[in-house]
């Protein structure tokens, strides 16, 4: 381990305890896609106080890190993380009597928020049941989804219940910001092009009947399962490419035939064409270069260009 590392191994176990600094930690237990290497330092804080504790040591000491929530929307690569792997598992959360709820940046939103807030009597979480996702990872993307029942056929957006939230800048400060601060759009807020990190969240919720809510959930999740590979069983890292404004990067995908198409362990699910799946063996290589296959050709029969939605994290290696 470099010697930097060593250091900031060092000051971590003074901050937080001995035993909790782990060295060559796998990190594909911890995504979706169960894919990638393992991470050369991990440290799980449970608290914010820890949180807050172990980005300020690694940012001071300038080694690199990454914040890891539920590992959703990534790929981790076959050589893992050479550096700090800070994995977020601070999940508090509470509500009041008038349906403000505050959430920690770790808390997980389906199934601990959703039930919580469901059996409560107040909606709206309800329309994100089944997407797997921390509050932090929410924030930073705008979780959204696309609510089928009827009189609701729109895209439902997480910013319409955002109130404030609490973020550790860059500097090492805490400060509380307000919902215009995010600058919200599709698949998009300011977290994108800062290093604030979300501390907690509060949310806006409204009163209603806990059977008509979980009637939402029951429809949302029913839809999404002909939709989406089941993650238990079909591990995958949500959609792969980008909207196309007017053209569903699927629908493009789906034109050119490439539903089902494999290379090595990474596929195509037959179920969406934005969606790879792990068939058990596949590597962040497969991944990699079925995503480059897909690029080509829907350039080439479309003139389409598709980005990539999903962040790659760590090292890749040779792709050729």
């Amino acid at each position: 381990m470099p010697t930097s590392l060593n250091m900031v191994h060092r000051t971590l176990e003074a901050s937080l305890g001995p035993g909790r600094i782990r060295v060559d930690a796998p990190l594909a237990p911890h995504t979706t896609f169960q894919i990638g290497g393992p991470a050369r330092l991990m440290v799980e804080p449970t608290t914010t106080r820890e949180l807050v504790s172990a980005l300020r040591i690694v940012r001071e000491e300038g080694a690199r890190h990454f914040l890891l929530g539920l590992g959703a929307n990534i790929l981790v690569g076959d050589g893992g993380f050479d550096g700090v792997v800070i994995r977020n598992t601070v999940r508090d959360f509470e509500m009041d009597d008038a349906g403000m709820l505050r959430a920690a940046g770790g808390a997980i939103v389906w199934p601990d928020i959703i039930e919580h807030t469901t059996r409560a009597g107040w909606s709206g979480f309800e329309h994100f049941a089944g997407i797997p996702s921390t509050i932090g990872g929410a924030l930073w993307q705008n979780l959204h989804f696309l609510s089928p029942a009827p009189a609701r056929e729109r895209t439902m957006f997480l910013d319409e219940i955002v109130v404030s939230a609490r973020l550790l800048g860059a500097d090492g400060v805490v400060r509380e910001v307000g919902r215009e601060w995010f600058n919200f759009g599709y698949d998009y807020s300011t977290l994108h092009d800062t290093d604030d990190i979300v501390l907690e969240a509060w949310f806006q919720l409204t009163a209603a009947e806990p059977g008509v809510v979980q009637r939402i959930i029951t429809e949302n999740l029913a839809w999404r399962a002909e939709r989406h590979p089941p993650l238990g069983s079909e591990p995958s890292a949500g959609s792969i490419f980008q909207k196309i404004d007017g053209i569903g990067a699927g629908r493009l995908i789906d034109q050119c035939g490439l539903k089902g198409t494999r290379i090595g362990g990474a596929e195509i699910t037959h179920r969406h064409a934005n969606i790879m799946i792990n068939r058990g063996d596949a590597s962040a290589r497969d991944v990699r270069q079925l995503i480059a296959l897909v690029q080509e050709r829907v350039a080439g029969d479309t003139g389409h260009h598709l980005v990539p939605e999903i962040m790659f994290v760590g090292e890749f290696g040779d792709l050729s």
